[in-house]
């Protein structure tokens, strides 16, 4: 079992409840942690036989940047569902946090995950 991070990806999306929050794209961090087996391609040393990350990558920033969800946890599902397209991700957990989204913090998170029945 191997482990793919995708850290801090740093994006920009219509989200939120408020009227304003409809009318301007606001800052949204993304984190996203992937399980696979990567046994085949440690030994073909071959993109074709593990997660291309930066295709998975690709795909959610053309998601986020074009949505407008009200909810985090409707903008961590879309993500989720982008990386469990592969069918190489075993277990995939997504993290979104909307900075400054509340006074005092410096940001509220909303975490997924979802696992392949094998």
């Amino acid at each position: 079992m191997a482990t793919i991070r995708i850290t801090n990806l740093k994006l920009r999306a219509v989200i939120g409840t408020n009227d304003w929050e409809r009318e301007c794209k606001q800052d949204v961090i993304i984190n996203i942690r992937i399980d696979f087996d990567a046994s085949k391609a440690s030994l073909s040393d071959n993109i074709k036989d593990t997660i291309d990350y930066k295709a998975i990558t690709k795909d959610i920033i053309q998601d986020v940047e074009s949505s407008q969800y009200f909810l985090l946890e409707k903008l961590a599902k879309s993500i989720l569902k982008i990386v469990m397209k592969n069918p190489l991700a075993i277990e995939t957990t997504v993290r979104v946090d909307k900075p400054l989204a509340l006074r005092f913090t410096d940001s509220v998170s909303v975490e997924i995950s979802e696992k392949r029945e094998s």
